[in-house]
């Protein structure tokens, strides 16, 4: 249905006639929310995006954080979200949340507003060279005309809009970017400029070409797959995570190969679906008699390699042969391995592979290791009473509702998740900005993601990732939905002590661990946070089963930086040795 009548466009000068253009194409084209960051030079876009009533447009003072609230939301819904701030350094705060939407394949429209080419150069206010300030970091770059009031402007305009929403989206999903310079008057001011086209401009037809891009996915050649093998689920985000699992369970069943699924994989979620699931490869990897035992001639990965640094170790250096399947264009492999590059769907290259001759020693010698050693760590974790911030991973699965969305920080939680998060049948969604790896933005994807969501969120984080986007909090007298905060407070960032430098003190501790002693209670009631430290395991389980329908809130959990790294080691020792005797 056109949107036309119901929201005429705005001919009270050119730029907000422009403006209205804009934001109308974005919104035929299926684009439905905006983060903004205030401003005056991107006064006639903001204005644009407030009046039209099919946008949810979403203020977010500090532009480092909308970039990353932006990218939850885009991560969550799968489709475009715009991000527009004002001329300047405001664009320069997007650059951490762009790289990520790159690497990790997130649909961004990032539109920066610009004085005009006459104000540039000058030492005019608030100006910098905004061209091309993402650099290769994007999908496509374009600097928009002036305003002008003119239909074959408009058209011009209307058309790069639909191709920069195009490619947001196809071949691959990722950021772009719109420079848009604006001159004088800024604001909806009555000026006559525009007024000449009322009345004379068919909205109807000026709008009716476009329509929601369709994406569609790519076939393979038929693929023959010999002997013994494994295959490698990486992270993804499938449109059904249910029909996803159920198509790399019969892939397995067809090779007759164990697949070894990545905690952000879907996989992990639906074990069911996926007989022959491993969840403890990275403590297999460590050890070299199993490796050994285990060894297969081929690997089938499918979209990304695992975060798991052992089991990267283990095929980097064990020169297998590897199938590789990924629907984007970039390349994946950073282990530089005899790789065959398959693009296509996981869903649709499923179906080329032919089956063969399954070897059912094979498969059981895989499903004894992992038994062994998932039983060896469940139980140690069973015994340990202790606040140990491994075991939150390990308890968070059967204890939040089913399909609950989860996003995860960088560091040592998500490698939390992977050594202990169980197989489980919960649906969980989780997420992680694994693209680039950073800390950037934590708190404020993690806002994204759950703003506006029909289901409570929960979000699991370091103490230092938090403190890094500490003015995502900023963002939350607009948040919609229900997110809880999980935290991890070791006093310091807890995944160096896993690191050969962690042996050079001084200065490992001052300038590595770096120590904070922040009293979270204060800064979550500078915010209006609820916060609450948690005493032991007994109340975690309570306070996770039922979350809240709405708000924020912080539920706190004091570690032992030092100890837990050390009992790490223990554990996987433990667990390499019973799966060594299996």
């Amino acid at each position: 249905m056109s949107r036309s009548k119901e929201i005429p466009l705005d001919y009270r000068n050119t730029n907000s006639l422009w403006g209205s253009v804009l934001v109308e194409t974005l919104y035929r084209l299926g684009v439905r929310h905006a983060v903004i960051s205030p401003g005056s030079r991107s006064t006639p876009l903001t204005m644009a995006f407030a009046r039209h009533a099919g946008f949810e447009s979403i203020p977010v003072l500090d532009e480092r954080s909308a970039g990353f609230f932006a990218l939850g939301l885009a991560r969550r819904r799968g489709e475009p979200v715009v991000l527009l701030c004002t001329s300047g350094t405001a664009g320069a705060n997007y650059f951490p949340a762009v790289i990520e939407a790159q690497e990790s394949a997130v649909p961004l429209i990032v539109i920066t507003a610009d004085r005009p080419p006459e104000m540039r150069e000058c030492r005019s206010g608030q100006t910098i060279d905004q061209q091309k300030i993402f650099g290769a970091h994007v999908n496509f770059y374009h600097e928009c005309a002036v305003p002008v009031a003119s239909v074959s402007m408009l058209r011009y305009l209307r058309q790069t809009v639909a191709h920069a929403c195009e490619r947001a989206q196809w071949p691959y999903a990722g950021p772009v970017h719109l420079n848009a310079p604006f001159r004088d008057p800024l604001p909806p001011i009555e000026d006559g400029t525009a007024g000449v086209l009322r009345g004379t401009f068919d909205e109807q037809r000026f709008f009716s070409g476009l329509s929601a891009t369709q994406l569609t996915s790519t076939s393979a050649d038929r693929i023959t797959l010999r002997g013994r093998g494994v295959i490698v689920a990486g992270q993804y985000r499938p449109e059904n995570a249910e029909r996803y699992a159920r198509c790399v369970g019969k892939l397995s069943a067809k090779l007759g190969w164990p697949v070894l699924a990545d905690t952000l994989s879907p996989l992990r979620n639906h074990a069911k679906l996926v007989p022959n699931l491993v969840t403890a490869y990275d403590v297999i990897a460590r050890s070299e008699g199993l490796m050994k035992t285990l060894q297969p001639e081929h690997v089938l990965c499918l979209n990304d390699w695992p975060l798991s640094k052992a089991l990267r170790h283990w095929v980097q250096s064990s020169d297998v042969e590897v199938t590789f399947v990924r629907p984007h264009v970039h390349n994946p492999d950073a282990l530089h391995a005899r790789t065959r590059l398959v693009r296509g769907s996981v869903e649709t290259v499923a179906s080329t592979i032919a089956a063969q001759k399954k070897d059912s020693a094979w498969l059981a010698a895989w499903a004894l290791a992992e038994k062994k050693a998932t039983r060896t760590l469940r139980n140690a974790l069973t015994r340990t009473d202790w606040l140990f911030e491994g075991k939150a991973s390990a308890l968070l699965p059967n204890l939040l509702p089913a399909s609950t969305t989860v996003f995860v920080a960088n560091s040592m939680p998500v490698r939390d998740f992977d050594y202990f998060w169980p197989a489980n049948d919960r649906g969980h969604e989780v997420h992680c900005n694994r693209g680039a790896n950073g800390i950037d933005g934590t708190l404020s994807t993690a806002l994204g993601l759950a703003h506006a969501a029909d289901k409570p969120a929960v979000m699991v984080t370091g103490d230092l990732a938090l403190l890094h986007d500490a003015n995502g909090f900023l963002s939350v007298p607009k948040f919609k939905g229900s997110l809880t905060i999980v935290l991890i407070n070791n006093h310091g960032g807890g995944i160096f002590g896993h690191l050969p430098v962690a042996k050079f003190d001084p200065p490992f501790e001052e300038f590595f661990a770096t120590p904070q002693q922040v009293d979270f209670a204060k800064l979550c009631s500078a915010h209006g946070v609820k916060h609450q430290v948690v005493k032991d395991w007994a109340q975690f389980s309570t306070l996770l089963k039922k979350l809240p329908a709405r708000g924020v809130r912080v539920l706190e959990l004091r570690t032992d930086r030092q100890r837990d790294a050390t009992y790490r080691g223990e554990l996987f020792a433990s667990a390499v040795k019973a799966a060594e005797r299996a």
